[in-house]
């Protein structure tokens, strides 16, 4: 039976200490034992020269020779240093101050391939050699190397030069140390072309990796891995410090990852989240132990490539989703709302108002496809008196806003539709004085008339296109000398009326300004495209007429909501 799989962080650091642990006191017992310790570096203790005399001072080497130059040995063993090594003497101003140093010695490895070797350069002065060596700040540093005797180690150089074929530049890692008045330098590529290529892949993969030496506690960061977890470099988190970053809930697979390593394994890849100073990072882990011949692992190798921003982005395309969603689900019902609202507000017409001599036919086209009405509204209902109440309007806006002003004044016509011996004139006004009273109104513009039994039309308007007659095969409209401003303006305004007479088989079109809008198109244009095509419709009767019309236009593309009515006389 397998052991349990530690949930928590405190359980998964004692399981890995036990391990570690087990595995060191195993390596211990076979481990070799130097006899003699080497006295540890950085004692004080001075150290030989390579001849085997003093440092400070002539001494006999082994053929027996006296007054021998130790630095003589030193200037002889450069090439075989791997990077590129010289031997600096320090040259003194006149007050005795070091300046500069002149190179006495150097090897024949080149740093980079436009700088010459150091080898090729003895004799001459570090200044000369490096030009704007002052601007770097290695001057000072190895002047300071001299007078204080401490090791300068990794010191980055960004070194810029003109060359005949142009400017370079790189990056150098300088190492001094000094010794009877002398430096020795080393100095080095910051990074060669397999690290470059290597750090390059690991930022564009979003990647790093990291080695854990469970025999010695060592651990070895790559840069890539120190971005991912904001650590500064050379200071890498161990096996222990990730457990503590681990969010709570993958624990346990973090678990079993390195419980396989531990054991051996190879086991496959996981997606585990870290909390990085706050900040949830999502990175897919694989891992290899680094096995020895006895079978132990004594090294685990990680690699690890951050997966946040695959995962955001899938969150926000998720969230993205559910919000489409959730607006899909508000524009349908808002559509059945609207529809529902069309059949109360725009039902058909009744019998009764072909008895009294008229026949009507109405439509509705929405500039949105889905949308199922507007503001745009009209009116054609027989009244107790024997006249008929004809009126189209638009309250301006879309959707369910537009959907409330509009069955606002609408129902508030038809109740005062209702008062005794009011004419259209006074319909208007009053409807006007209702929009202008609320202040959370717009206005709207209306054509409010009355049909009689003498097929008189009496009417008034607000703003409104005029209706367009269509008589004996010809199309004009009614005059508008009367119209008046806007519903919701001018409060106050007393709006008049104007009479037309229709003969039998007449036909009166009243329709709302998104008929006939167009960007940049003139409206009277517009307006008299309009009558052309009602006067191509004549010889129908209203259902007929009104779907020619339609028809045409529907074949446009409309730019507002657009009601129609078509009345005929009979």
């Amino acid at each position: 039976m397998s052991p349990a799989v530690p949930r928590d962080p405190e359980a998964l650091k004692q399981l890995i200490t036990r391990e570690v642990a087990l595995l060191r006191a195993a390596a211990g017992r076979s481990a070799g034992v130097r006899p003699d310790a080497a006295a540890p570096s950085g004692s004080g203790e001075p150290v030989a020269c390579p001849c085997g005399g003093s440092p400070d001072r002539g001494h006999a080497c082994a053929d027996g020779a006296t007054d021998h130059d130790p630095w003589a040995c030193v200037c002889a063993t450069l090439p075989a240093i791997p990077v590129s090594a010289a031997l600096l003497a320090p040259v003194a101003d006149e007050d005795g101050r070091t300046e500069d140093f002149v190179i006495r010695a150097g090897n024949h490895i080149r740093s980079a391939a436009w700088l010459d070797a150091p080898d090729r350069q003895v004799g001459k002065r570090l200044r000369e050699v490096r030009p704007g060596v002052d601007g770097t700040g290695l001057l000072e540093n190895l002047k300071e190397v001299l007078h204080t005797g401490r090791a300068l180690r990794g010191f980055p150089v960004d070194y810029t030069e003109r060359r005949p074929d142009g400017l370079h530049r790189t990056k150098l890692l300088y190492d001094a140390a000094s010794c009877s008045g002398q430096v020795l330098a080393t100095w080095r590529p910051a990074q060669n072309p397999a690290e470059v290529m290597s750090l390059e892949a690991q930022y564009i993969a979003s990647m790093g990796w990291a080695h854990f030496d469970l025999l010695s506690g060592e651990t070895t960061w790559s840069e890539g891995l120190s971005t991912i977890f904001r650590t500064a470099p050379g200071r890498p988190l161990g096996l222990l410090d990730l457990c503590d970053a681990v969010l709570l809930d993958d624990v346990p697979r973090w678990a079993r990852l390195l419980r396989a390593l531990l054991d051996g394994e190879e086991p496959p890849g996981s997606d585990i989240r870290f909390s990085v100073y706050g900040d949830v990072r999502s990175l897919h882990v694989i891992g290899r132990p680094v096995i020895s011949t006895d079978g132990m692992p004594w090294a685990l190798h990680l690699i690890a490539r951050d997966l946040t921003p695959v995962v955001r982005g899938r969150q926000r395309l998720a969230a993205t989703r559910r919000q489409s969603e959730r607006l899909r689900d508000e524009a349908a019902a808002e559509h059945r709302i609207a529809a529902a609202l069309r059949e109360a507000l725009l039902p058909t017409h009744s019998s009764e108002i072909a008895r009294l001599g008229y026949a009507v036919a109405a439509a509705y086209l929405p500039v949105e496809e889905e949308a199922a009405v507007g503001g745009d509204w009209y009116k054609c209902r027989a009244l107790p008196d024997g006249r008929i109440l004809l009126a189209i309007g638009d309250a301006s806006g879309h959707g369910l806003p537009a959907v409330a002003r509009m069955a606002q004044q609408r129902h508030a016509l038809a109740g005062l539709a209702h008062t005794p011996g009011s004419d259209a004139g006074q319909l208007t006004t009053w409807l006007n004085e209702l929009v202008c009273a609320d202040a959370s109104a717009q206005t709207a513009t209306a054509v409010i008339g009355h049909l009689h039994g003498d097929r008189r039309l009496v009417w008034a308007c607000a703003g409104h296109p005029a209706p367009l007659l269509l008589h004996d095969g010809t199309a004009t409209a009614l005059g508008t000398r009367h119209r008046g401003p806007l519903l919701g303006l001018l409060p106050g305004e007393a709006y008049a009326t104007a009479e037309a007479v229709l003969a039998p088989g007449d036909l009166l079109l009243l329709y709302t300004d998104g008929l006939v809008e167009r960007r940049g198109e003139d409206i009277d244009d517009s307006i008299d495209a309009l009558r052309g095509h009602l006067a191509d419709s004549a010889g129908g009767d209203a259902r007929q007429t009104l779907d020619a019309v339609v028809a045409h236009y529907a074949a446009d593309r409309l730019e507002d909501d657009t009601c129609l009515v078509v009345v005929q006389a009979l």
